[in-house]
């Protein structure tokens, strides 16, 4: 008894659209689990710059300023050239537009400046909530300075951010005083620093700007160093030194690779937990909790600040960098 064409034909098909089912389900899988692993790596790296920051803010204490500077960016060079130089060889200093990578490294060693000075004088929340506005602030300057679009939600966005700031600050209450100006000088400069990356990001290995963001930041203290070394009493200051420069190098390396697997605009929403870990670290290290008008405005800065940059990543595709000194 013959065996009907058709019916093999219709089991051929079923077979080759299970496969394919199978075969998309796999990929979905995967890709799952690459975001997955880059929004556990982003939560990494966040935790990385706010123990960098708690341990600033601790070596302010002992360790002149420029001296901490210095060092933090000295050891981010000397451990970005042992690690990358031999996998990358010359490749890695090849850059089309070095003048840019000079200015790009010397607004970021600005902002680190202000950020250890701010440090000094701020609770470690406080400070992570305000540096995180750098989203928001890059809006007005996209509507500013590149005179490009920005939605009527954007806007909110922004307003709802500065809102949240001032809530934080309260103007005419004692938490306002002068060193307010650090961290709203280091938004500033932070924002023209990320400004300028998302230019530089489009021709520019991200490696190769890791790399002389460290040299500049590192020579460019150099000429200031021999003028504020000290003699450090205890072995611990020069333990916490070693342990700022480790965490802000391993922190940038776990951030690429975190950017490799996920999308940015998975993965700019919980740069916002940066925030969650400076609450703990002020609380283990320094006995500093936020006050409830604080946590209002870190709540609005949050949700403002996170939604901002989502829509900036979403919009141009550039990375938000977190906050960190």
């Amino acid at each position: 008894m013959s065996q009907n064409p058709g019916t093999g034909i219709d089991n051929a098909a079923a077979v080759a659209l299970a496969n394919a089912r199978l075969a998309a389900q796999k990929t979905r899988d995967t890709e799952s689990g690459r975001i997955l692993a880059g929004i556990g790596l982003v939560l990494v790296a966040v935790a990385c710059f706010a123990t960098l920051d708690t341990a600033t803010k601790a070596s302010t204490a002992g360790v002149p300023i420029l001296m901490g500077v210095w060092f933090r960016y000295a050891f981010q060079a000397v451990a970005t050239t042992a690690v990358l130089l031999p996998l990358h060889g010359t490749a890695l200093l090849r850059t089309r537009h070095p003048r840019y990578q000079l200015l790009r490294g010397a607004l970021l060693l600005v902002s680190s400046t202000l950020a250890f000075l701010s440090l000094r004088y701020m609770p470690l929340a406080e400070f992570t909530s305000i540096v995180l506005i750098a989203p928001l602030v890059i809006t007005l300057l996209a509507a500013t300075t590149l005179k490009e679009y920005v939605s009527p939600l954007r806007w909110v966005l922004v307003a709802g951010g500065f809102i949240g700031t001032l809530v934080i600050l309260r103007p005419g209450g004692e938490a306002f005083s002068w060193a307010i100006l650090l961290p709203i000088g280091l938004v500033l400069t932070n924002a023209w620093f990320q400004v300028l990356t998302s230019k530089l990001a489009q021709t520019e290995n991200p490696l190769t700007m890791h790399f002389y963001t460290g040299w500049v930041g590192a020579l460019i203290a150099s000429l200031a160093v021999p003028f504020v070394w000290t003699e450090l009493d205890s072995w611990h200051w020069w333990a916490l030194l070693c342990l700022m420069g480790f965490m802000g190098t391993v922190g940038h390396f776990i951030l690429i690779l975190a950017y490799q697997r996920a999308p940015a605009s998975t993965l700019t929403p919980y740069l916002y937990a940066q925030i969650a870990f400076a609450m703990l670290g002020g609380w283990l290290i320094f006995s500093q909790l936020p006050d409830r008008y604080s946590l209002i405005g870190m709540a609005m800065i949050a949700v403002c600040g996170a939604a901002g940059a989502w829509l900036t990543v979403r919009e141009r595709r550039v990375p938000i960098e977190p906050a960190e000194s």
